[in-house]
């Protein structure tokens, strides 16, 4: 017979007091980031992309406490861009958006049937898929006026992208905090860079973000970066502090440990060395 579980009246407590202490972890190293890397000034416009995932979800909700809290003065968009997928809904994510009370737009662009017909049945639909959101994020932020572009990538996200890099690209680079976006004309920030993702997935899950799965490429489980991820996983579990110690690593570049010669002159390297003449001792 199976067992019935009823939640007590303690329950409700309980997940309270754990919702506010993710709230704070994750509020203190968010801000810590923007801080540090200087990402939003006064009387900024930033654009929040939404993607309906539990990371972007999170960095809006944690950005609207602080845009209340603080002094800076700044404005937010939540900005959701609708690809045309196969069974996307939107009607909690608007409903969600209504019911705190920010200020949302959702951009249809038919980008799906564009990667589809692109890219060969079992291949990688990411790249292609990720440049025409960026694409359309981009166009919109420019021709609306938003000085700031945030996106949700989180610290496993940045470690990831590094060992990926590494690994199948041959170069040593990730996704930076803050960028300049090649045609100068936007600045990307990624406030979540400090914060754990099984931080703000325990956060999402008790808060019950409406979540919009992906169903382009989250259905392909032989990703790169699912692989990868899974290698952390396992090398984490050995020591938990190889993630923080790879972040860590990449705000500690020792560019003469490495072996780049555009940002070290090797050729002209020598020895700061005086020579000493040698006497030769005669024989009496």
């Amino acid at each position: 017979m199976q067992q019935i579980l009823w939640a007590t009246s303690s329950d409700a407590p309980s997940a309270d007091k754990k919702i506010q202490q993710l709230e704070k972890k994750l509020s203190h190293y968010m801000g810590k980031a923007i801080a540090e890397y200087q990402m939003i000034q006064p009387n900024d416009r930033v654009l929040v992309c939404v993607s309906g995932g539990k990371d972007s979800l999170t960095m809006l909700m944690l950005l609207e406490q602080l845009r209340k809290r603080s002094r800076l003065k700044f404005e937010l968009l939540a900005f959701t861009l609708d690809q045309s997928q196969p069974g996307w809904d939107d009607s909690a994510l608007r409903a969600f958006y209504q019911g705190h009370h920010i200020p949302y737009v959702i951009l249809k662009k038919d980008t799906y049937s564009v990667v589809k017909e692109k890219i060969p049945e079992g291949k990688t639909y990411c790249s292609l898929c990720s440049r025409l959101r960026r694409g359309n994020i981009y166009h919109y932020a420019k021709q609306h006026g938003f000085n700031k572009i945030a996106l949700g990538h989180h610290r496993d996200d940045l470690i990831a992208s590094l060992m990926m890099s590494i690994m199948y690209n041959g170069e040593i680079r990730t996704m930076p905090p803050k960028l300049l976006t090649d045609d100068k004309q936007n600045i990307v920030i990624r406030p979540l860079s400090f914060c754990q993702e099984k931080d703000i997935a325990s956060l999402a899950k008790l808060k019950q973000y409406p979540i919009i799965p992906c169903n382009l490429c989250g259905s392909q489980e032989n990703l790169a970066r699912k692989k990868v991820r899974r290698w952390l996983d396992v090398m984490t579990q050995d020591n938990p502090k190889i993630p923080s110690n790879m972040l860590r690593a990449l705000q500690k570049v020792k560019v003469s440990q490495l072996m780049d010669k555009t940002l070290w002159n090797f050729k002209q390297l020598e020895s700061q060395q005086q020579s000493t003449p040698v006497l030769s001792q005669g024989l009496e």
